[in-house]
């Protein structure tokens, strides 16, 4: 047993420092940003926002609104393969394909899956997605991946350390998914105690990324715009959102009235409720390791992603960035105790 002493940090514990700008107007900061990924090497741009592979988030509707927005989509596993493909042929004809990726996790049927769908139209990103990406198993199923579609662009996780990031990519994979237990429906941490503060996941995880000319996808942790600017600003090409584009019209979920207020299920992939729907039920050696909640509808997708853009191109003011990819250059943190009054915040309703 060893207990590593270095300081570790979340959200919560820092904040952006504002800096003497030039900038005039939040409208001057230019959010696109344009990636050549490591092995598919295909050219990607556009906003590096990512609805995350979730019941309620990672939906058809969603990827077609999210791609008509420069933003991009991870699929959900469990969509019907016919209805992919279909979907998948309307974004090769239109041009948007690039936004979206097939979601797949570490066993035969999704590999097999993968390449049923294949068969009907390329499938340009595939995100390999797993709770535990430190297994061998894991590392040598993205190689098989790898080896069969040599041209298509791969993102894989999760895992929170460099080392493991730095094996991914030399195993095939262009972006590595990092956030373990952070997410706001995830109970890892509190059944499993594992996992990482997720601040320093990013700046961690990004630097030994990019020594390797890979990526990052800064998976989880995220609950306000804000976030959102600090996980840029430590490092991250990609920001993937769960709960902050759960709610949606255009997302679905089963609606629930409360005092007259209208809510959304919304719950974790490895939930009890996500087993009972996609897996059968719940293994007689597995916890349920997700919350399952009711939160606030939001409306249409397009407002929620105004409002975390606007966030952002904000927080770039402050920074003294005219281009997103510049934040993580001009952005100073400082530590902090507390980050902002919750006293008027609201509660969310848990089922």
């Amino acid at each position: 047993m060893r207990i590593e002493t270095d300081l570790k940090l979340d959200f919560d514990d820092v904040l952006i420092r504002p800096k003497r700008s030039t900038l005039a107007s939040r409208r001057d900061v230019d959010l696109r940003r344009s990636y050549n990924f490591l092995h598919g090497g295909s050219y990607w741009e556009g906003i590096p926002i990512m609805a995350a592979n979730m019941d309620g988030v990672g939906e058809l509707e969603v990827g077609e609104t999210l791609s008509s927005l420069g933003l991009f989509t991870c699929y959900k596993k469990n969509i019907d393969e016919g209805s992919l493909i279909e979907a998948l042929k309307l974004y090769t004809v239109n041009n948007q394909r690039e936004g979206v990726a097939v979601t797949i996790g570490r066993n035969d049927h999704d590999f097999d899956k993968l390449g049923r769908i294949s068969k009907h139209v390329r499938v340009k990103n595939i995100c390999v997605d797993v709770a535990n990406g430190y297994s061998q198993a894991f590392v040598d199923f993205v190689s098989k991946v790898r080896d069969e579609y040599p041209d298509s662009n791969i993102f894989a996780g999760n895992v929170v350390t460099g080392e493991m990031v730095e094996e991914l990519l030399l195993a095939g994979a262009d972006v590595v998914k990092v956030g373990i237990g952070s997410g706001s429906v995830c109970t890892t941490r509190i059944k499993t105690g594992v996992g990482y503060p997720q601040f320093s996941c990013i700046a961690e995880c990004a630097d030994a990324a990019h020594g390797l000319n890979g990526h990052i996808i800064a998976d989880g942790g995220c609950t306000t715009p804000g976030d959102v600017a600090k996980a840029f600003g430590a490092g991250a090409d990609f920001v993937m959102l769960g709960s902050m584009l759960a709610g949606s019209t255009e997302g679905g979920g089963e609606k629930i009235e409360v005092d007259g207020k209208e809510y959304v299920e919304f719950y974790g992939m490895s939930s009890k409720k996500a087993n009972e729907k996609h897996n059968g039920g719940l293994k007689d050696y597995r916890t349920s390791e997700g919350r399952r909640v009711a939160i606030p509808y939001k409306g249409s997708l397009e407002s929620i992603v105004q409002d975390i853009l606007g966030g952002v191109r904000s927080a770039c003011t402050y920074a003294g960035a005219s281009k997103l990819k510049h934040l993580s250059k001009c952005a100073t943190f400082v530590r902090c105790t507390k980050t902002h009054s919750k006293i008027y915040e609201p509660n969310t309703l848990e089922i």
